[in-house]
């Protein structure tokens, strides 16, 4: 119940821990929560310190993640719950109120208060959301699972030229703030600089300019807790890195704070559907989700004399942490934004990408649960193509943009529609050639059951050495046979097979440029590739979203994302049979619609 690895059953570090409350009279908050109420345990996690310390300084936030109207007192039931956001939602965490104990102490985070356990609490309530050691999260993810927010994290080495305005504006938005120190080795963990600061700790009390404060503002301004003043150059040259956590519009109920707007999109990576990988994969990076972001309105004001939208773009990869019991981990991932211009109802094809220079990206393709990155680009229409470095990588994420003015971002994904033509042919049409072959084949009651149409298919497609098949199964003449029969008996009269042979040419085995399946088979390997299947649907008259798609992958391509001829057949004949089944009830609900006006 500890975690696992470092913190597992047979680790040193658990032997000795018992799971306990260690006084009589507990309490859940004394005298209100505040970020002097949160000392650091065993555990080397003072960023969820730092994380829960900030949460303190804004109370409408801290209200949602520790629910009011709690303690140990009549109505005490021997269980807490916390509220943290998880990828767009608020999800409630309940615990019970034992906590590990070692030697007579609190192992984890305590209250300076003995008898005060809310940052004890929450701290565990936190490390059962993430099913893992806290220890191994960072403060960006801290503020965001306690905000809703987003969080940006700037090297201040490398800090662009408009840190402080960035800063200046964050605070004018309630954005909570962190920064910390570097260390160069383990040694140096904890380590206090010659100015009295503590590396790796995310944080001069006798600064002048504590006199510029109210009294009322700074009642323990000589006492040792942690704040102090320091000139901006000096942070620059101090500190390693500051992080940003902007909160979105619900969090803030002040009118004089200048919130971003917030937009929030759901999307997942399947393997041989909309897994494409990064832009080192030409051939399928074009098959990941793409949204389009409209930004419509400049920033009022511009101080780092750069017109322009100022947007911040965060892509999250969902519960990985909970695989890594199972041995896996987080995927690389990272995005890319374009300029773009056109249809948002088109998922967008290789085409655009082998012609278009990505306009911006993230900073870095990198193994954490979100990549974050600010820009400001002038106003317009761009596509926002998130995915994993590697092609081919299951995963969910998260998709979000922070814009300091209001903007417009929607998935750009194709509709599902189908064209498709009449090709059906009467007994009158077929030709006396084609007709001397069908008496042979259907036999005596001049028709073809599914199971006469797979020995004849199978016997025409054991023909051809370039295409590969493990021939048609009943399932798939059945289908073919159950699309094409008009009748209604479950057999296929002269008019219906020929009707069937017809869509065969046209769809599947004429050779090229007519034949849709030889045509897609680009290394005439004699299967096609699911990114070959796709353009194959498109070219035979179906529009498919990535949801539809992932679906027919998982059910028809095989375990090296290929399609022989059959299950190809067998994909098409079905989309067809489900389209036409589509269209006829749509066109019943328009005739009674008609009908009953």
């Amino acid at each position: 119940s500890l975690g696992f690895k470092e913190l597992g059953p047979s680790s040193h570090k658990s032997r000795g821990i018992a799971w306990k409350r260690l006084c009589s009279k507990p309490q859940f908050i004394v005298g209100g929560a505040t970020r002097t109420d949160i000392c650091q345990g065993a555990l080397g996690d003072c960023w969820l310190l730092a994380a829960i310390a900030s949460l303190t300084l804004n109370e409408e936030v801290l209200a949602r993640v520790v629910p009011a109207g709690q303690g140990f007192g009549d109505n005490y039931a021997g269980i807490f719950h916390f509220q943290f956001w998880q990828f767009g939602e608020w999800v409630d965490v309940v615990i019970d109120d034992r906590l590990p104990v070692k030697d007579g102490e609190l192992v984890f985070v305590h209250s300076a208060e003995g008898n005060e356990f809310w940052s004890a609490l929450l701290e565990k309530a936190y490390a059962k959301l993430v099913f893992v050691c806290v220890v191994s999260c960072s403060t960006s993810e801290g503020f965001e699972d306690f905000t809703g927010g987003i969080a940006e994290s700037y090297e201040l080495s490398k800090a662009p030229s408009n840190m402080f305005q960035i800063i200046q504006k964050a605070l004018e938005a309630g954005a909570l703030l962190g920064c910390s120190i570097d260390i160069t080795s383990a040694a140096d963990s904890e380590a206090v600089t010659r100015q009295k600061l503590v590396k790796v700790h995310c944080a001069f009390d006798s600064s002048s300019e504590w006199n510029s404060i109210t009294a009322s503002e700074r009642p323990n301004a000589n006492a040792e807790d942690g704040e102090f003043w320091m000139s901006f150059s000096e942070f620059l040259s101090h500190y390693s890195r500051i992080e940003i956590c902007t909160l979105t519009p619900d969090a803030i109920t002040s009118d004089s704070i200048k919130y971003w707007a917030v937009s929030n999109h759901d999307g997942t990576w399947r393997k041989g559907s909309t897994a494409g990988g990064c832009r080192n994969n030409p051939y399928t990076f074009w098959m990941n989700p793409q949204y389009v972001i409209k930004l419509n309105d400049e920033d009022d004001d511009p101080d780092d004399n750069e017109v322009g939208c100022s947007f911040v773009v965060g892509l999250i990869q969902k519960n990985r942490r909970r695989l890594r019991k199972a041995g896996e981990d987080m995927h690389t991932i990272g995005f890319a934004i374009y300029e773009f211009h056109g249809q948002r109802d088109v998922h967008l094809d290789k085409n655009f990408f082998l012609t278009h220079a990505q306009k911006a990206r993230s900073e870095t393709f990198v193994n954490l649960r979100e990549v974050c990155t600010r820009f400001k680009l002038p106003p317009g229409e761009y596509l926002v193509v998130p995915s994993t470095f590697e092609a081919n990588q299951d995963g969910d994420f998260c998709l979000r943009v922070f814009s300091e003015k209001q903007t417009e971002t929607l998935p750009c994904d194709d509709p599902v529609d189908a064209e498709l033509p009449d090709e059906s042919v009467s007994d009158d049409e077929v030709d006396s050639g084609f007709r001397g072959m069908f008496v042979k084949l259907a036999g005596a009651d001049m028709e073809i059951s599914a199971t006469e149409l797979t020995t004849i298919l199978n016997k025409i497609i054991a023909k051809r050495t370039d295409i590969k098949t493990d021939g048609f199964s009943l399932e798939t003449c059945r289908i073919m046979v159950n699309l094409m029969d008009d009748s209604g008996n479950g057999k296929l009269g002269l008019g219906e097979f020929a009707t069937l042979w017809k869509k065969i040419q046209r769809y599947l085995v004429r050779d090229p440029p007519d034949g849709i399946y030889k045509k897609n088979d680009m290394d005439n390997s004699g299967t096609i590739s699911t990114p070959e299947m796709r353009l194959a649907l498109k070219e035979a008259g179906f529009t498919l979203n990535n949801t539809i798609f992932q679906l027919l992958v998982a059910r028809y391509a095989e375990t090296d994302m290929t399609l022989d001829f059959d299950n190809y057949v067998a994909c098409l004949m079905r989309l067809e049979m489900m389209f036409r089944k589509l269209f006829n009830i749509l066109a019943n609900l328009v005739y009674l619609a008609l009908k009953s006006s």
